[in-house]
């Protein structure tokens, strides 16, 4: 009796501790949940194109210093499936060096962004887990778009308000249509005996501030084409500048309220649902709750990434014109269809891979997420950004590109009106995409240099005959 008492007693404090280290690891986890708050669907999209570093042979290395040089090159140099990619950006520079063709240097420089713009992604997901799940997020959300943005401020200081507007034009309709459109597709096609749901929730809020950003692009439009004969052109070119450099700020005060709401009050509804069944997809998101880099060398490889990310934009903003003229593509064609479809392929490679694990709030967040974030972010601050520089950039993006803006956010919204997916959404999405990159690569009216596209009214009617031509 006595031994059972023992064994009693020597059971209870095992018991405790049990219950004390399943306590522990709730907390752990849920402040392993707290971090991924920083993360957006953005970090999560390129989560899925990175692949584990081997770091054994680096470990054997006797110099810590050389060693954690090694280490860092070994993650954020080789840790991406997409590291192949980088070596078009020394190729660049030899290129423009030796003065070899500039449509060459165009197409290495482009493709150097790609492998660029998903480690921005890596790296301010590595710094938020020294900053804390908001400042994280606030940094994921200026960088974001960066390459974006960066080929906006350059081509402004280049005087190509048409190259800035086709190419930010072109970020938001290759979302809308071309991402969701091939995620929707991939993931109808994979889970072809089941329905996929999502949260109609996250949708609805990026879809009204779309539409608030589409008003802002109208009614510049809107005020040329209401003016009487009697308003001069220099008249009405003035009000419709002041019209959107007045829009653009109140666009960006919608974005910092959006982020209040996306970051603070409402961020449960930007948490993409996870799935316990998904094994494979929770051993991915384990590798990646410790940190890989330390906090200031997490900072100097963004520092430099960005960089280099100005470099090639450079080199991008330089060669387009002479790219179109030698490729037979107009600069249109080449802003709108292909520096979109490059620049983020990583972005867009992940989201269709969570498409395909049924995890469509992922790839929503991608797409819509982005397309919000250019529209009310990226366009008002060139708009701002040109006023500074004393360029007149407008908010009037024609007929045409309007249009196809107004057609694109329509049609998704219907799309995603039920909160159910199947393949035939997907394929009407990336079929309508289709139909406007035909209507642009037809579009062989040239554009004078260093002009905006909201000066023809004319011209852009004329256009439009051309392509129902």
């Amino acid at each position: 009796m006595t031994f059972k008492r023992i064994k009693l007693w020597e059971v209870s404090p095992s018991h405790g501790e049990s219950r004390e280290r399943k306590r522990k690891l709730r907390d752990t986890k849920g402040f392993e949940q707290e971090l991924r708050h920083g993360k957006t669907a953005h970090n999560m999209s390129s989560s899925s194109l990175r692949k584990k570093s081997d770091l054994r042979l680096i470990q054997k290395v006797p110099c810590k210093s050389l060693q954690n040089v090694l280490s860092n090159l070994q993650e954020v140099i080789l840790g991406t499936k997409l590291a192949v990619l980088f070596l078009a950006i020394p190729l660049a520079v030899i290129a423009d060096y030796y003065h070899y063709g500039r449509p060459l240097i165009f197409g290495l420089s482009l493709t150097g962004l790609t492998p660029l713009a998903e480690r921005v992604s890596f790296l301010t997901e590595q710094l938020a887990f020294y900053t804390g799940p908001t400042v994280g997020g606030l940094l994921n959300a200026t960088c974001g778009n960066a390459t974006e943005l960066i080929i906006a401020i350059l081509a402004l200081a280049n005087n190509k308000v048409a190259v800035v507007k086709y190419s930010l034009l072109g970020s938001i309709l290759s979302n809308l249509l071309l991402v969701l459109g091939s995620s929707l597709f991939c993931g109808g096609i994979a889970n072809i005996r089941r329905e996929q749901r999502f949260d109609r929730k996250q949708a609805d809020v990026n879809f009204f501030l779309l539409l608030m950003g589409l008003l802002c692009h109208l009614l510049p439009l809107l005020l040329k084409y209401a003016a009487t004969g009697e308003a001069s052109a220099s008249l009405i070119n003035k009000m419709s500048l002041s019209l959107s450099r007045t829009s653009s700020i109140v666009m960006l005060i919608a974005y910092i309220a959006y982020l209040i709401f996306q970051l603070w009050t409402h961020r449960q509804l930007f948490e993409a649902q996870e799935d316990d069944e998904d094994n494979a997809y929770n051993d991915e998101v384990t590798v990646e709750e410790t940190p890989v880099i330390g906090f200031w060398s997490g900072f100097a490889w963004l520092a430099g990434m960005t960089l280099v990310i100005a470099l090639l934009s450079e080199y991008v903003v330089a060669t387009i014109e002479d790219a179109s003229d030698s490729w037979g593509l107009s600069v249109s064609f080449i802003s709108i269809i292909l520096l979109p479809i490059v620049g983020n392929a990583a972005e867009h490679a992940g989201a269709i891979i969570f498409a395909f694990k049924n995890k469509l709030d992922i790839s929503l967040g991608v797409a819509l997420g982005s397309a919000t974030q250019i529209s009310l972010f990226v366009v008002p601050l060139s708009v701002i950004v040109a006023w500074t520089m004393g360029i007149k950039m407008d908010l009037n993006f024609n007929i045409l590109e309007t249009s196809c803006l107004a057609l694109g956010i329509i049609i998704t919204a219907f799309t995603l009106q039920d909160g159910t997916s199947h393949y035939m959404k997907g394929l009407v999405l990336m079929l309508c995409y289709v139909i406007i990159a035909a209507c642009f690569f037809v579009d062989q009216i040239p554009q004078p240099k260093g002009t905006g596209l909201g000066m023809q009214p004319k011209n852009s009617v004329g256009r439009i005959c051309l392509c129902l031509e």
